[in-house]
């Protein structure tokens, strides 16, 4: 009579088993996760080994704050962990691919079954919990955030990114600024607007102690401005005459 390991190991049995999984049977979280994704074509079952998988990152995270562990171990770990982030993220490729709930619109953020956010579970290769005070890690992340302080307090002046997205355009010297076309345009658009601003103001009365500007009046002169020996003075007559009024 064969032994139940013996028939755990039977093509029958292991085909057996894998039936009653797609049905629903038997629990598929304890059956294998199965290594071609790509070849799975149920969003339930999918779904499900997305969730183990996210379960099993949250224990690792959990176990990588062991202060018990080594080095060694927690770079194994680590490592573990960042397999993992990468295997979810092709469970949820494939989801999408079948037509189910995107899960990769959420920018970046992991949580786990009970909704709690896994810390560092972005993009690219991750340190989690004491990986993060790892020799030659930690320096990584101390020299990255000085650079980061460093970026924040230089003067606008003196930052090359600003200076690089800075142009002639900037400056008003744009390629076609002086084209006759725009220039007829821009007239004509003035012409309007004052048009329409001397329609709106016809019939009001200036308010009290208004002294219109030559040019406004209608009488053919120009603007008149005045040089800055005139302002200088005017201001030195003001003064002499407040001292005078206090005397």
């Amino acid at each position: 009579m064969a032994r139940n390991s013996e028939k755990a190991q039977s093509m029958l049995f292991r085909f057996r088993e894998a039936q009653a999984a797609d049905l629903g049977i038997i629990d598929a979280g304890r059956t294998r996760r199965p290594r071609q994704i790509t070849e799975q074509d149920s969003i339930p079952a999918c779904e499900k080994w997305r969730g183990q998988v996210l379960k099993e990152i949250s224990r690792k995270v959990s176990r990588i704050q062991d202060p018990a562990l080594s080095d060694y171990q927690i770079r194994d770990l680590n490592d573990e962990i960042n397999k993992l982030m990468r295997e979810k993220h092709m469970w949820e490729v494939q989801i999408r691919n079948l037509g189910g709930p995107n899960y990769m619109r959420k920018g970046g953020k992991v949580y786990d079954e009970a909704g709690r956010e896994i810390p560092g579970g972005g993009r690219g290769y991750k340190y989690f919990g004491r990986a993060r005070e790892l020799p030659g890690v930690k320096e990584l992340f101390e020299a990255a955030a000085r650079a980061k302080q460093e970026e924040n307090e230089k003067p606008l002046e003196t930052r090359d990114d600003l200076r690089k997205q800075v142009d002639a355009a900037y400056y008003g010297y744009a390629p076609d600024e002086e084209d006759e076309k725009l220039l007829g345009y821009e007239a004509a658009r003035e012409r309007q607007a004052y048009e329409n601003l001397a329609k709106a103001a016809a019939g009001l009365e200036p308010p009290p102690g208004w002294e219109p500007l030559p040019g406004d009046t209608g009488d053919g002169q120009g603007w008149e401005l005045p040089t800055l020996e005139e302002v200088q003075q005017e201001l030195i007559d003001r003064r002499r005459r407040r001292l005078l009024d206090q005397l």
